[in-house]
């Protein structure tokens, strides 16, 4: 007797990870070494390219070891590149401090407590909570945070009216606004800024007049819908499936969470507060006006106080000059001080600071892989030349037009290397100076970079968390494609125009 022959299963095509991808970068930038003619600009005293000096020099061809150097070169740095430790280190801290933050549930009760507070009138939580899950998304990147609030926040919206779909949409469309027009976002302002020696608070007025701008249409989308689907449920893009939602969650469990002690109302306030602090420090002051010299002045005037000056510092940097250094000093110290608020015990503040540095270990680390391909681009001397025939191509290229073609070339980018952090290591440094040939401010193209990454976080299927999410509300990436296509082209086309006329300001 046969025995049936079993078809073999077909492989599915899976994405590579960022890691893979950015190797592949580096080793075809390696090649090309060989192929494009090496040359070099004339720099100012700061170290400032100078436009129209271009000229060639002897080739610097890169090999197999130069590509394994690169990644070790992109974290300590050498000659040519400057490293990418000082980012990583503040990923690594920023990461323990959430940790820690995270240890006392105090977001999640937070959350929990808004929901509690607004039972019965939960049409006003959505732009209340859009509006929370933005601000995570503008100051620290909240994406993977958001996970733990779906089966929070399904029940709630099922329960009171709605469907699964205006619960995801709250959180992923709040945070990933957030995101496309983040402020002082580490992961991607951060990472930018730094490639471009540009102060993270540089453009940040910009960015918040894109973030109200944006998440007011987002608000409105998604407030829209819901308030259809709540007159009539047939309308809901998730209706076939609604008696299983109802019986799938349970409406008691969103019930039950929400009562904050305490202690947890201390770390939110000192999580807020962390960040308004970060905000501050980082904004130039003095550069927006020459009279606003309160921190210069408040700091020489703390550090000339007899013992006092001593204990807090006599090398204290005044807010507003603060960079990656400070800020890292900041979240390290914030994270002492939660710890103590929240009276947590000593063995538990370390393992949750370190185990909140190991979950963002990864991303520290592609920072530094990403800065390899700018590591064998410098050092096989073909940035320049890039850069000439970049600035040859833009003769003529208005500002508007080359902001416009920037953020339409960080679509797909942002689909190839998921990786805010790691995409703007690995093109930052080409772009931002083509965007001084163009006449266009660094700080702008960085918007325009983090307008494009935050679109696409909406609906890649390559994200964790847009796939973490659907899961849990048990939605197809169809369903949510279809959904979310007007609201896609909207915000394409009002960071276009909100673009164009940024640039040419």
């Amino acid at each position: 007797m046969q025995t049936p022959k079993t078809e073999p299963k077909k492989r599915r095509f899976k994405m590579p990870s960022a890691y893979t991808i950015l190797f592949m970068i580096i080793t075809l930038v390696a090649i090309l070494t060989w192929i494009i003619p090496a040359g070099a600009y004339n720099t100012d005293k700061a170290g400032n390219i100078i436009a129209h000096t271009y000229k060639s020099v002897t080739a610097n061809p890169q090999g197999i070891w130069d590509v394994f150097m690169s990644p070790v070169y992109g974290m300590i740095g050498n000659d040519h590149t400057e490293g990418a430790i000082s980012i990583s280190l503040f990923i690594l801290v920023i990461g323990g401090f959430l940790g820690v933050v995270n240890k006392t549930k105090a977001l999640d009760d937070g959350i929990g407590a808004v929901v509690r507070r607004y039972k019965g009138k939960e049409k006003r939580l959505i732009p209340i909570l859009m509006i929370l899950f933005a601000l995570g998304g503008t100051t620290y990147g909240m994406a993977e945070e958001t996970i733990a609030f779906y089966p929070l926040l399904i029940p709630v919206m099922i329960g009171v009216g709605f469907d699964s779909l205006t619960a995801v949409a709250i959180i992923l469309v709040g945070s990933q606004i957030g995101v496309l027009a983040s402020t002082v976002n580490p992961f991607a302002t951060g990472v930018a800024s730094q490639t471009l020696d540009l102060s993270m608070g540089q453009g940040i007025f910009p960015r918040l007049m894109l973030l109200v701008i944006t998440l007011v249409v987002g608000i409105w989308y998604v407030y829209r819908y819901a308030s259809k689907v709540e007159k009539d449920p047939s309308k809901s893009a998730v209706y076939e499936q609604r008696q299983e939602d109802l019986d799938r969650f349970s409406v008691s469990d969103a019930d039950e969470a929400g009562t904050m002690t305490g202690r947890q109302k201390g770390v939110l306030a000192l999580f807020g507060l962390t960040f308004l602090l970060m905000i501050i420090g980082l904004i130039p002051w003095s550069t927006i006006n020459d009279k606003w010299t309160f921190f210069e002045t408040a700091t020489k005037w703390l550090a000339g106080i007899p013992v006092l000056g001593n204990i807090l510092g006599s090398d204290m940097v005044p807010m507003g000059d603060w960079y990656f250094s400070e800020i890292t000093m900041l979240f390290l110290l914030m994270s002492v001080v939660v710890m103590f608020v929240y009276k947590m015990k000593e063995a538990d503040f370390i393992n949750a600071f370190i185990g909140g540095m190991a979950e963002f270990l990864s991303v520290a680390i592609i920072v530094a892989v990403a800065r390899g391909i700018q590591v064998v681009m410098n050092d096989g001397l073909i940035t320049d030349t890039v850069l000439h025939w970049g600035e040859m191509g833009l003769k003529g290229l208005s500002e508007s037009v080359f902001i416009i073609i920037t953020y339409i070339f960080y679509i797909p980018m942002s689909f190839l290397i998921p990786s805010t952090s790691g995409l703007a290591s690995a093109t930052m440094g080409i772009i931002g100076p083509m965007g001084k040939f163009a006449g266009v401010d660094g700080s702008v193209v960085i918007t325009a970079y983090q307008a494009a990454s935050g679109w696409v976080n909406l609906i890649t299927p390559t994200s964790g968390v847009v796939m973490g999410a659907l899961a849990i509300a048990h939605i197809n990436i169809s369903v949510w494609w279809k959904w979310i296509a007007k609201l896609m082209i909207y915000l394409f086309i009002v960071s276009c125009v909100f673009l164009g006329i940024l640039a040419i300001l």
